[in-house]
């Protein structure tokens, strides 16, 4: 299935560009949450049209992005959690209670945003969290998890 990227999506492309996927991914998901539209001839005009437009739009989530990782990546949160002697939590810390953390700290921040490829922390101490703010915009977190007294 060929299609017309609207957004720039991870490993397949920019805007822009016109790509062949599989007929699932792209029926089922990107047409749907709107990353790009089917590569006919009428989309091809329209896109054409739009262009200037849809690359204003990623420009101006570019920056926001930008300015959101400066204010991420100088910010330390803490976390209190209740713990155990040996500082292992009772529960864990999630990317939920992460995002409500940055949020509270004056920084907007999703819980789809942040990645935790290893799971939720369950032992208290200092990390690093990996946050995805956009398709090319990383940034890095430092996590203080302290048992609570």
């Amino acid at each position: 299935m060929d299609i017309i990227l609207l957004k720039r999506v991870d490993n397949l492309g920019n805007l822009g560009d016109k790509v062949s996927v599989k007929a699932g991914y792209g029926r089922n998901f990107l047409i749907p949450t709107g990353r790009a539209a089917p590569a006919t001839e009428s989309n091809l005009k329209a896109f054409e049209e739009r262009r200037a437009t849809l690359e204003k739009e990623a420009a101006e989530l570019l920056s926001t992005a930008e300015a959101r990782k400066a204010k991420l990546d100088d910010l330390v949160v803490t976390i209190a959690c209740k713990a155990g002697d040996e500082g292992r939590l009772f529960g864990s810390v999630g990317t939920a209670d992460i995002a409500a953390a940055v949020t509270e700290s004056g920084v907007e921040l999703s819980k789809q945003e942040v990645r935790l490829p290893d799971g939720p922390f369950r032992i208290a101490g200092e990390y690093d969290v990996a946050l995805h703010l956009l398709a090319e915009v990383d940034a890095n977190l430092k996590l203080t998890i302290v048992p609570e007294a």
